[in-house]
Protein backbone atom coordinates (compact mmCIF):
# COMPACT_ATOMS: atom_id res chain seq x y z
CA UNK A 1 0.00 0.00 0.00
CA UNK A 2 1.33 3.43 -0.95
CA UNK A 3 1.53 5.75 2.03
CA UNK A 4 0.68 9.40 1.42
CA UNK A 5 3.33 11.79 2.73
CA UNK A 6 2.18 13.62 5.85
CA UNK A 7 2.59 17.02 4.20
CA UNK A 8 0.10 16.02 1.47
CA UNK A 9 -2.63 14.80 3.80
CA UNK A 10 -5.57 17.14 4.36
CA UNK A 11 -5.43 18.88 7.73
CA UNK A 12 -8.34 18.99 10.18
CA UNK A 13 -9.00 22.59 9.14
CA UNK A 14 -9.06 21.59 5.47
CA UNK A 15 -11.79 19.05 6.24
CA UNK A 16 -13.71 21.63 8.24
CA UNK A 17 -13.44 24.19 5.45
CA UNK A 18 -14.78 21.63 2.98
CA UNK A 19 -17.73 21.04 5.33
CA UNK A 20 -18.40 24.80 5.51
CA UNK A 21 -18.45 25.09 1.72
CA UNK A 22 -20.80 22.07 1.50
CA UNK A 23 -22.99 23.44 4.32
CA UNK A 24 -22.77 19.98 5.88
CA UNK A 25 -24.68 19.98 9.21
CA UNK A 26 -23.09 16.69 10.34
CA UNK A 27 -19.57 16.60 8.88
CA UNK A 28 -17.49 13.44 8.93
CA UNK A 29 -14.66 15.33 10.61
CA UNK A 30 -16.79 15.76 13.72
CA UNK A 31 -18.63 18.70 15.32
CA UNK A 32 -17.09 22.16 15.19
CA UNK A 33 -17.97 25.84 14.79
CA UNK A 34 -16.47 28.40 12.47
CA UNK A 35 -16.10 32.14 13.01
CA UNK A 36 -15.92 34.96 10.48
CA UNK A 37 -13.37 37.55 11.60
CA UNK A 38 -14.81 40.34 9.44
CA UNK A 39 -18.28 39.96 10.95
CA UNK A 40 -17.44 38.91 14.49
CA UNK A 41 -19.88 35.98 14.50
CA UNK A 42 -19.57 32.21 14.81
CA UNK A 43 -21.74 29.66 13.00
CA UNK A 44 -22.57 26.01 12.59
CA UNK A 45 -21.06 24.36 9.50
CA UNK A 46 -24.55 24.02 8.01
CA UNK A 47 -25.30 27.76 8.27
CA UNK A 48 -27.33 28.98 5.25
CA UNK A 49 -25.36 32.25 5.09
CA UNK A 50 -22.99 32.80 2.18
CA UNK A 51 -19.62 31.13 2.97
CA UNK A 52 -16.89 33.55 4.07
CA UNK A 53 -13.45 33.84 2.52
CA UNK A 54 -11.06 31.20 3.77
CA UNK A 55 -8.60 33.80 5.09
CA UNK A 56 -11.36 35.31 7.26
CA UNK A 57 -12.36 32.00 8.81
CA UNK A 58 -11.35 30.50 12.16
CA UNK A 59 -12.43 27.16 13.61
CA UNK A 60 -13.44 26.32 17.18
CA UNK A 61 -14.32 23.12 19.00
CA UNK A 62 -17.29 24.53 20.92
CA UNK A 63 -19.34 27.59 21.84
CA UNK A 64 -17.18 28.41 24.87
CA UNK A 65 -14.01 28.63 22.81
CA UNK A 66 -15.66 30.83 20.16
CA UNK A 67 -17.10 33.22 22.75
CA UNK A 68 -13.82 33.35 24.66
CA UNK A 69 -12.19 34.55 21.43
CA UNK A 70 -14.67 37.42 21.26
CA UNK A 71 -17.20 36.13 18.71
CA UNK A 72 -21.00 36.31 19.08
CA UNK A 73 -23.51 33.66 17.87
CA UNK A 74 -24.98 33.93 14.37
CA UNK A 75 -28.68 34.83 14.32
CA UNK A 76 -29.41 32.63 11.29
CA UNK A 77 -28.03 29.24 12.30
CA UNK A 78 -28.42 29.74 16.09
CA UNK A 79 -25.24 27.83 17.13
CA UNK A 80 -26.11 28.07 20.84
CA UNK A 81 -29.60 26.67 20.27
CA UNK A 82 -31.22 29.54 22.16
CA UNK A 83 -33.76 30.40 19.48
CA UNK A 84 -34.52 26.72 18.94
CA UNK A 85 -35.28 26.36 22.66
CA UNK A 86 -37.65 29.34 22.52
CA UNK A 87 -39.42 27.88 19.49
CA UNK A 88 -39.70 24.47 21.12
CA UNK A 89 -41.23 26.03 24.26
CA UNK A 90 -43.76 27.92 22.11
CA UNK A 91 -44.82 24.77 20.27
CA UNK A 92 -45.11 22.89 23.58
CA UNK A 93 -47.46 25.63 24.79
CA UNK A 94 -49.54 25.26 21.62
CA UNK A 95 -49.69 21.49 22.09
CA UNK A 96 -50.78 22.00 25.70
CA UNK A 97 -53.60 24.25 24.49
CA UNK A 98 -54.70 21.61 21.98
CA UNK A 99 -54.65 18.93 24.69
CA UNK A 100 -56.72 21.09 27.04
CA UNK A 101 -59.32 22.17 24.47
CA UNK A 102 -62.60 20.31 23.99
CA UNK A 103 -62.68 21.27 20.31
CA UNK A 104 -59.88 21.83 17.80
CA UNK A 105 -58.46 25.37 18.23
CA UNK A 106 -58.10 27.39 15.04
CA UNK A 107 -54.69 28.17 13.57
CA UNK A 108 -55.24 31.85 14.42
CA UNK A 109 -55.95 31.08 18.09
CA UNK A 110 -52.87 28.87 18.41
CA UNK A 111 -50.58 31.36 16.69
CA UNK A 112 -51.87 34.24 18.82
CA UNK A 113 -51.39 32.18 21.97
CA UNK A 114 -47.65 31.79 21.35
CA UNK A 115 -47.13 35.17 19.69
CA UNK A 116 -46.19 34.21 16.13
CA UNK A 117 -47.59 35.08 12.72
CA UNK A 118 -49.77 32.25 11.39
CA UNK A 119 -47.52 31.17 8.51
CA UNK A 120 -44.43 31.26 10.76
CA UNK A 121 -46.21 29.31 13.52
CA UNK A 122 -47.42 26.69 11.02
CA UNK A 123 -43.89 26.16 9.68
CA UNK A 124 -42.42 25.88 13.18
CA UNK A 125 -45.12 23.45 14.30
CA UNK A 126 -44.48 21.20 11.30
CA UNK A 127 -40.71 21.34 11.73
CA UNK A 128 -40.84 20.46 15.43
CA UNK A 129 -43.70 17.95 15.61
CA UNK A 130 -43.63 16.55 12.07
CA UNK A 131 -47.36 17.17 11.56
CA UNK A 132 -49.72 20.13 11.15
CA UNK A 133 -51.60 21.55 14.17
CA UNK A 134 -54.82 20.05 12.83
CA UNK A 135 -53.28 16.61 12.41
CA UNK A 136 -51.90 16.82 15.95
CA UNK A 137 -55.32 17.84 17.26
CA UNK A 138 -57.01 14.99 15.39
CA UNK A 139 -54.57 12.51 16.94
CA UNK A 140 -55.45 13.92 20.38
CA UNK A 141 -59.17 13.40 19.67
CA UNK A 142 -58.51 9.87 18.45
CA UNK A 143 -56.52 9.10 21.60
CA UNK A 144 -59.34 10.42 23.78
CA UNK A 145 -61.88 8.40 21.85
CA UNK A 146 -59.80 5.24 22.08
CA UNK A 147 -59.33 5.66 25.84
CA UNK A 148 -63.04 6.31 26.40
CA UNK A 149 -64.06 3.28 24.36
CA UNK A 150 -61.51 1.09 26.13
CA UNK A 151 -63.01 2.13 29.48
CA UNK A 152 -66.38 0.82 28.32
CA UNK A 153 -68.14 4.12 27.60
CA UNK A 154 -71.06 4.07 25.17
CA UNK A 155 -69.98 4.97 21.64
CA UNK A 156 -72.17 8.09 21.57
CA UNK A 157 -70.79 9.31 24.91
CA UNK A 158 -67.19 8.55 23.95
CA UNK A 159 -67.57 10.40 20.63
CA UNK A 160 -68.96 13.46 22.40
CA UNK A 161 -66.31 13.42 25.14
CA UNK A 162 -63.51 13.18 22.56
CA UNK A 163 -64.74 16.32 20.79
CA UNK A 164 -66.17 14.82 17.61
CA UNK A 165 -69.26 16.53 16.25
CA UNK A 166 -71.19 13.35 15.52
CA UNK A 167 -70.94 9.57 15.45
CA UNK A 168 -71.36 9.55 11.67
CA UNK A 169 -68.07 11.41 11.17
CA UNK A 170 -66.23 8.79 13.20
CA UNK A 171 -67.86 5.82 11.44
CA UNK A 172 -67.29 7.36 7.99
CA UNK A 173 -63.56 7.55 8.63
CA UNK A 174 -63.09 4.91 11.31
CA UNK A 175 -60.05 3.36 9.60
CA UNK A 176 -58.16 6.64 9.76
CA UNK A 177 -59.33 7.62 13.25
CA UNK A 178 -59.03 4.31 15.11
CA UNK A 179 -57.88 1.66 12.66
CA UNK A 180 -61.18 -0.16 13.32
CA UNK A 181 -64.83 0.64 13.96
CA UNK A 182 -65.71 2.30 17.31
CA UNK A 183 -67.68 -0.80 18.27
CA UNK A 184 -64.65 -3.04 17.80
CA UNK A 185 -62.47 -0.68 19.82
CA UNK A 186 -65.06 -0.54 22.62
CA UNK A 187 -65.28 -4.30 22.78
CA UNK A 188 -61.49 -4.52 23.14
CA UNK A 189 -61.44 -7.66 21.06
CA UNK A 190 -64.34 -9.28 22.91
CA UNK A 191 -65.53 -12.27 20.92
CA UNK A 192 -62.30 -12.40 18.94
CA UNK A 193 -59.86 -15.29 19.16
CA UNK A 194 -56.13 -14.78 18.89
CA UNK A 195 -54.17 -17.97 18.44
CA UNK A 196 -50.62 -17.93 19.75
CA UNK A 197 -47.54 -20.13 19.61
CA UNK A 198 -44.26 -19.82 21.48
CA UNK A 199 -40.86 -20.87 20.16
CA UNK A 200 -37.16 -20.43 20.83
CA UNK A 201 -35.20 -18.44 18.27
CA UNK A 202 -31.64 -17.28 17.78
CA UNK A 203 -32.71 -14.03 19.50
CA UNK A 204 -34.51 -15.61 22.45
CA UNK A 205 -38.16 -16.49 23.13
CA UNK A 206 -40.46 -15.60 20.25
CA UNK A 207 -44.24 -15.51 20.08
CA UNK A 208 -46.53 -15.41 17.04
CA UNK A 209 -50.17 -14.38 17.31
CA UNK A 210 -52.81 -14.63 14.58
CA UNK A 211 -56.47 -13.90 14.01
CA UNK A 212 -58.62 -15.42 11.28
CA UNK A 213 -57.42 -12.61 8.99
CA UNK A 214 -53.70 -13.20 9.50
CA UNK A 215 -50.69 -12.69 11.75
CA UNK A 216 -51.30 -9.81 14.18
CA UNK A 217 -48.24 -10.19 16.42
CA UNK A 218 -44.62 -11.27 16.15
CA UNK A 219 -42.47 -10.32 19.09
CA UNK A 220 -39.50 -11.24 21.22
CA UNK A 221 -39.32 -11.29 25.01
CA UNK A 222 -37.62 -12.69 28.03
CA UNK A 223 -40.47 -14.98 29.07
CA UNK A 224 -43.86 -16.27 27.97
CA UNK A 225 -45.85 -14.11 30.40
CA UNK A 226 -44.37 -10.90 29.02
CA UNK A 227 -45.09 -11.95 25.45
CA UNK A 228 -48.70 -12.85 26.25
CA UNK A 229 -49.06 -9.42 27.84
CA UNK A 230 -47.88 -7.81 24.61
CA UNK A 231 -50.40 -9.80 22.59
CA UNK A 232 -53.27 -8.79 24.87
CA UNK A 233 -52.32 -5.11 25.00
CA UNK A 234 -54.19 -4.25 21.80
CA UNK A 235 -57.22 -6.46 22.48
CA UNK A 236 -57.49 -6.94 26.26
CA UNK A 237 -60.82 -8.77 26.03
CA UNK A 238 -59.90 -11.17 23.25
CA UNK A 239 -59.65 -14.87 23.98
CA UNK A 240 -56.07 -16.11 23.71
CA UNK A 241 -55.70 -19.72 22.62
CA UNK A 242 -52.51 -21.77 22.37
CA UNK A 243 -52.26 -23.16 18.85
CA UNK A 244 -48.75 -24.54 18.33
CA UNK A 245 -49.85 -27.03 15.67
CA UNK A 246 -51.99 -24.61 13.65
CA UNK A 247 -49.22 -22.01 13.63
CA UNK A 248 -46.34 -24.46 13.24
CA UNK A 249 -45.53 -23.48 9.65
CA UNK A 250 -45.71 -19.75 10.37
CA UNK A 251 -43.47 -20.16 13.41
CA UNK A 252 -41.04 -22.26 11.37
CA UNK A 253 -40.74 -19.49 8.76
CA UNK A 254 -40.16 -16.82 11.40
CA UNK A 255 -37.56 -18.83 13.32
CA UNK A 256 -35.74 -19.70 10.08
CA UNK A 257 -35.69 -16.05 9.05
CA UNK A 258 -34.16 -15.02 12.37
CA UNK A 259 -31.50 -17.71 12.06
CA UNK A 260 -30.58 -17.02 8.43
CA UNK A 261 -32.50 -14.27 6.60
CA UNK A 262 -32.46 -14.88 2.84
CA UNK A 263 -35.63 -13.21 1.55
CA UNK A 264 -38.54 -11.09 2.72
CA UNK A 265 -40.74 -12.71 5.36
CA UNK A 266 -44.01 -12.93 3.43
CA UNK A 267 -46.94 -13.82 5.67
CA UNK A 268 -50.69 -13.03 5.63
CA UNK A 269 -51.01 -10.12 8.06
CA UNK A 270 -53.82 -8.58 10.09
CA UNK A 271 -52.55 -4.99 10.44
CA UNK A 272 -54.83 -2.61 12.30
CA UNK A 273 -53.84 1.02 12.38
CA UNK A 274 -54.67 4.44 11.06
CA UNK A 275 -54.24 5.26 7.39
CA UNK A 276 -50.97 7.05 8.13
CA UNK A 277 -49.62 4.13 10.15
CA UNK A 278 -50.47 1.71 7.35
CA UNK A 279 -48.63 3.91 4.84
CA UNK A 280 -45.54 3.79 7.05
CA UNK A 281 -45.84 0.03 7.53
CA UNK A 282 -46.20 -0.52 3.79
CA UNK A 283 -43.05 1.55 3.24
CA UNK A 284 -41.21 -0.53 5.83
CA UNK A 285 -42.18 -3.73 4.01
CA UNK A 286 -40.76 -2.25 0.79
CA UNK A 287 -37.25 -1.78 2.24
CA UNK A 288 -35.06 -4.48 0.63
CA UNK A 289 -33.32 -7.10 2.74
CA UNK A 290 -29.96 -5.87 3.99
CA UNK A 291 -30.76 -2.17 3.51
CA UNK A 292 -31.74 0.54 5.98
CA UNK A 293 -33.53 3.87 5.84
CA UNK A 294 -33.48 6.88 8.13
CA UNK A 295 -36.69 8.12 9.72
CA UNK A 296 -36.47 11.33 7.69
CA UNK A 297 -35.77 9.32 4.52
CA UNK A 298 -38.79 7.11 5.14
CA UNK A 299 -40.94 10.20 5.73
CA UNK A 300 -39.81 11.58 2.37
CA UNK A 301 -40.56 8.27 0.63
CA UNK A 302 -44.21 8.38 1.72
CA UNK A 303 -44.51 12.00 0.60
CA UNK A 304 -44.47 13.48 4.12
CA UNK A 305 -40.94 14.93 4.47
CA UNK A 306 -41.88 16.93 7.58
CA UNK A 307 -43.44 13.97 9.40
CA UNK A 308 -40.24 12.40 10.73
CA UNK A 309 -41.49 12.18 14.31
CA UNK A 310 -44.86 10.81 13.23
CA UNK A 311 -43.07 8.14 11.18
CA UNK A 312 -40.96 7.21 14.22
CA UNK A 313 -44.14 6.83 16.31
CA UNK A 314 -45.73 4.62 13.65
CA UNK A 315 -42.62 2.42 13.66
CA UNK A 316 -42.80 2.13 17.45
CA UNK A 317 -46.46 1.09 17.26
CA UNK A 318 -45.76 -1.80 14.89
CA UNK A 319 -46.71 -5.10 16.54
CA UNK A 320 -45.53 -7.41 13.76
CA UNK A 321 -41.74 -7.38 13.88
CA UNK A 322 -39.75 -8.92 11.02
CA UNK A 323 -42.80 -9.07 8.70
CA UNK A 324 -43.05 -5.26 9.03
CA UNK A 325 -39.30 -4.64 9.46
CA UNK A 326 -39.14 -1.49 11.58
CA UNK A 327 -35.64 -2.61 12.63
CA UNK A 328 -34.44 -1.42 9.20
CA UNK A 329 -34.93 2.22 10.18
CA UNK A 330 -32.01 3.98 11.86
CA UNK A 331 -31.13 7.48 13.06
CA UNK A 332 -29.69 10.11 10.75
CA UNK A 333 -26.16 9.38 11.92
CA UNK A 334 -26.63 5.62 11.61
CA UNK A 335 -27.41 5.21 15.31
CA UNK A 336 -29.69 2.23 15.99
CA UNK A 337 -31.86 4.32 18.38
CA UNK A 338 -34.64 2.54 20.23
CA UNK A 339 -36.27 -0.73 19.27
CA UNK A 340 -39.33 -2.26 20.90
CA UNK A 341 -37.58 -5.61 21.34
CA UNK A 342 -34.13 -4.29 22.29
CA UNK A 343 -31.28 -2.55 20.47
CA UNK A 344 -29.07 -5.64 20.65
CA UNK A 345 -31.70 -7.65 18.78
CA UNK A 346 -31.92 -4.85 16.22
CA UNK A 347 -28.15 -4.93 15.73
CA UNK A 348 -28.19 -8.71 15.34
CA UNK A 349 -31.08 -8.61 12.84
CA UNK A 350 -29.36 -6.00 10.66
CA UNK A 351 -26.07 -7.89 10.74
CA UNK A 352 -27.83 -11.13 9.80
CA UNK A 353 -29.75 -9.47 6.95
CA UNK A 354 -26.61 -7.84 5.56
CA UNK A 355 -24.88 -11.23 5.55
CA UNK A 356 -27.98 -12.85 4.03
CA UNK A 357 -28.01 -10.35 1.20
CA UNK A 358 -24.37 -11.17 0.51
CA UNK A 359 -25.18 -14.85 0.29
CA UNK A 360 -28.07 -14.11 -2.07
Amino acid sequence: MVRMPDDLRPSADDSRWAAVLARDPAPACGPFLYAVTTQGVFCRPGCPSRPPLRRNTRFFADVGAAEAAGFRPCKRCDPKGERAAIHAAAIRAACDLIEASETIPSLAVLADRVGYARHHFLRLFRDITGVTPRSYAESVRARRLSAALASGARVADAVAEAGFGSESRVYEDSARVLGMTPGSARRGGAGEVIRVALAESALGPLMVGATEAGVCFIGFGEDEAGLRGDVMQRFPKARIEDAPEELAETVRQVVAFVAEPKAALDLPLDLRGTAFQKRVWDALRAIPLGETRTYSGLAAEIGEPRATRAVARACAQNKVSLAVPCHRVVGKDGDLTGYRWGVERKRALLAGEKAGRGRG
